[in-house]
C-alpha cells in the first residue's frame, strides 16, 4: 500500500504512525535503532505489505497493468489504491481528510530528526505540496505517476498509467473496496498482535 494506507492502518498512536509511514525507509535490523513504538509501525508496515502482495484481489488488479507496466504493476495498484482511498475518505473516517492529513504533517514535523534520511528529505516537499490530500483526484494522482516515472528515468512509463486507471476505474474501486475491507481487519489483529510481542501497552 502507499503513504496514506499505511498512515490510516497505523490507529492512533502518533509513533507507531510514523514507523509505519516510513517502513521503506528503513532496512533490515536497522528498524532496532528506532524507539519502540517507530518499531511496532515498521513492523506492522511489513506485514501490511506482505499482505497485500500476496491478497488474490490486489494480485488481481495488478494482472490488469502488467501487459504495459512489468513489475512497476504492484506500485501503480498502491498509488491506485490510496485514490480510493482519499476519494471515499468519509466511509472510513469521521474526521475530515483535509483535518486529518494537516495532523499528520504537524505529527511528521515535530519528529523530523528521527525520520530516515529519505524520509527527511521527502517529508517537506509532501506537505509543500500537499501530496496526500492530492491522492483523491485523478489529477493528482497522474502527479505522482509523473514524479514516479521521472525517478526511473523513463523506464517504467508510469506516467501512463491513469489510461487504465479511467479505463477500469469501476472495476479498480470495486476491488479496493473489498480488498480494503480485509487489510483494516488485518491491520487491527497484527497491530496488537506487534503491541504484544513488544510488551507495549499503548
Amino acid at each position: 500500500m502507499n503513504f496514506l494506507a499505511h498512515i490510516y492502518l497505523s490507529g492512533d498512536n502518533k509513533l507507531i504512525t510514523i514507523g509505519n509511514f516510513v517502513g521503506d525507509g528503513v532496512r533490515g535490523n536497522k528498524y532496532k535503532m528506532y524507539p519502540v513504538e517507530i518499531q511496532i509501525g515498521i513492523q506492522l508496515h511489513r506485514h501490511i505489505d506482505t499482505f497485500t502482495d500476496a491478497h488474490p484481489i490486489f494480485r488481481q488488479c495488478t494482472k490488469r497493468l502488467h501487459k504495459n507496466y512489468g513489475h512497476y504493476s504492484g506500485v501503480i495498484v498502491d498509488i491506485f489504491f490510496d485514490h480510493f482511498l482519499a476519494k471515499n475518505w468519509s466511509s472510513y473516517s469521521d474526521i475530515p481528510l483535509a483535518e486529518y492529513i494537516d495532523d499528520f504533517y504537524k505529527i511528521l514535523s515535530q519528529h523530523i530528526d528521527i525520520l530516515p534520511p529519505r524520509f527527511k528529505r521527502i517529508t517537506p516537499l509532501m506537505i509543500e505540496g500537499n501530496w496526500l490530500l492530492s491522492y483523491a483526484t485523478i489529477e493528482g494522482i497522474q502527479k505522482v505517476l509523473n514524479g514516479m516515472n521521472q525517478r526511473t528515468k523513463g523506464k517504467s512509463k508510469m506516467n501512463e498509467a491513469t489510461t487504465e486507471l479511467k479505463a477500469h476505474y469501476i472495476a479498480f474501486e470495486a476491488d479496493f473496496t473489498l480488498f480494503f475491507e480485509d487489510l483494516i481487519s488485518f491491520s487491527q489483529t497484527k497491530r496488537i498482535e506487534i503491541e504484544n510481542e513488544f510488551n507495549f501497552i499503548g
